[in-house]
């Protein structure tokens, strides 16, 4: 899952005709290490449910599926860094087990709108 944070650093360096756009929301793509046991389901999931909805609670977590897959979670973070996603996720118990890997990607306003402002700068409140 690492290729694809590669992947968008080198993205950043290549010259682009949009503007830059911060980053607002992370998107965290979770995947199970390897299928958890009957064992760990019945020790960790009590925990994991919760734990997860504090985070929905606290406004870090906007909205979450299960992959279709049922190979994981994916969340949409109100956070602006990876870092401060990776440090929400690995705090979670099945984090904490090492049951749950997860691929983060970096989310902005999407910057082909700037062709529709007349001045095609940044927008600013007036």
């Amino acid at each position: 899952m690492d290729n694809v944070q590669d992947e968008a650093a080198n993205t950043k360096e290549m010259p682009s005709i949009f503007p830059e756009v911060p980053t607002t929301k992370i998107l965290a793509i979770g995947q199970f290490t390897k299928p958890p046991t009957p064992e760990q389901i019945k020790e960790l999931f009590p925990k994991e449910v919760p734990a997860t909805l504090r985070l929905y609670l606290a406004g870090k977590i906007d909205q979450w599926w299960i992959r279709q897959t049922q190979t994981g979670p994916v969340f949409l973070l109100n956070v602006t860094s990876i870092e401060e996603a990776r440090a929400l996720m690995e705090k979670l118990p099945l984090g904490q087990a090492g049951l749950m890997k997860h691929e983060f990607i970096e989310l902005g306003p999407l910057t082909p709108l700037h062709l529709l402002l007349a001045d095609r700068g940044p927008t600013a409140s007036k």
